[in-house]
């Protein structure tokens, strides 16, 4: 019973700390929103190993076209407006991942040297 109970708190724990990767979520709502939530998959898919989760969300306006904004674990990485007739989204798009591929490795390798001896990392 004893070696039961400890198969089972060991499991739980592998569980939680196995992260699912590769992510990258769609929030976009506009057409011009989704062609660039393509392109720019695309562009990440081809360049880099996902070992991250990504989120695109987007803000359409009449007026101003778009707002598209990349999130990674909760912060806001990149911000841009697209114009509604953009003729050059893909190379707009193919920026913003090469722009958010260095950021992730920067933020991961500041986080490797962050001192957490006090405190733990989400308490910071």
């Amino acid at each position: 019973m004893g070696l039961l109970l400890l198969l089972l708190t060991a499991g739980s724990v592998n569980a939680n700390e196995d992260e699912m990767m590769g992510f990258i979520v769609d929030n976009s709502i506009s057409r011009v929103g989704h062609e660039f939530y393509r392109y720019f998959t695309e562009r990440l898919r081809d360049t880099s190993k996902l070992d991250f989760n990504l989120v695109v969300r987007e803000r359409p306006s009449a007026r101003w076209g778009s707002l598209v904004w990349v999130e990674y674990e909760g912060r806001t990485l990149y911000r841009n407006f697209l114009a509604p007739n953009t003729s050059q989204l893909q190379s707009v798009a193919h920026e913003a991942a090469d722009l958010i591929r260095e950021e992730v490795a920067r933020q991961k390798l500041e986080n490797m040297f962050q001192d957490t001896f006090d405190l733990e990392r989400d308490e910071l």
